[in-house]
């Protein structure tokens, strides 16, 4: 049985998930990286490993509820507990509702709200047995407000806020935290792989992921967010401002928000 400190990563070879599974390496740990392309999980394996840290690398799609219980059977006969569940993976959008058919809509919200569901609540029986641990959600800025062309981005991020601060109340008692993260504009490939009304990849990078902050950045604010056992952290440059101001400004916000172009 594994006895190092067990940090599970979704969406971990590539962005904020490599980013964070390089800050967590150490011969302290032991990481499970998680994703879709097998390849690129193994070479962030092959770095962390460099660090010191135990691996797992373990494919699968979110979007394959088979595929979570196969995978969550096969990390509880391996560790005794999960220290850390990191639900990152996702993938954006980039059309107008009246644009995008229905078949798109469920594969964003598939990915990005009932995989994360589904691995938790397969995963959550283990967690409360083993003593708790704590939940890491990888949320938006968009998962705070509405934004063009992101309708079901939009709505998985804002369903995971609902879901998760729900199961952070249902499971205090079980020691079970949950930090919420809600990145703004961060250097990744996210606006490559963002999904059009076609299905097919948006292929370009946004001029504001260009100049968001980086992944490494991100990811030590979420290592710190974790260890402070903070319920939610704001991570980005001058637009963190911008549910402060629906919260206490909402004309502005709304002044702000309609003006922005969605591609920049």
């Amino acid at each position: 049985m594994v006895k190092k400190k067990t940090i599970w990563i979704t969406g971990a070879s590539s962005g904020i998930g490599e980013a964070l599974a390089l800050q967590w390496a150490s011969p302290e740990t032991y990481l499970i990286l998680s994703g879709r392309d097998q390849l690129q999980l193994e070479t962030v394996g092959s770095r962390c490993k460099l660090a010191g840290a135990g691996i797992l690398i373990l494919p699968f799609d979110l979007t394959d509820e088979q595929a979570i219980v196969q995978s969550v059977d096969k990390v509880t006969s391996i560790v005794e507990k999960i220290d850390i569940l990191v639900n990152n993976g996702g993938i954006g959008q980039r059309s107008l509702i009246e644009q995008t058919p229905n078949v798109v809509a469920h594969r964003i919200m598939d990915t990005d709200f009932w995989g994360h569901v589904l691995l938790t609540k397969h995963l959550l029986p283990f967690m409360v047995r083993t003593g708790g641990g704590s939940i890491v959600v990888v949320s938006s800025l968009s998962g705070l407000f509405g934004f063009p062309q992101r309708a079901m981005y939009c709505a998985a991020k804002h369903a995971l806020h609902g879901f998760f601060e729900t199961l952070r109340l249902e499971h205090k008692k079980d020691n079970i935290l949950v930090t919420m993260v809600c990145p703004g504009r961060v250097l990744t490939n996210i606006s490559y792989h963002a999904l059009t009304a076609t299905g097919k990849e948006h292929g370009l990078l946004d001029k504001g992921q260009e100049n968001g902050v980086t992944a490494q950045y991100c990811a030590a604010k979420i290592q710190n967010a974790v260890k402070k056992r903070r319920k939610q952290v704001i991570i980005g440059k001058k637009e963190v401002i911008m549910p402060y101001l629906k919260r206490f400004a909402p004309r502005l916000f709304y002044w702000i928000a309609e003006r922005v172009d969605p591609n920049s």
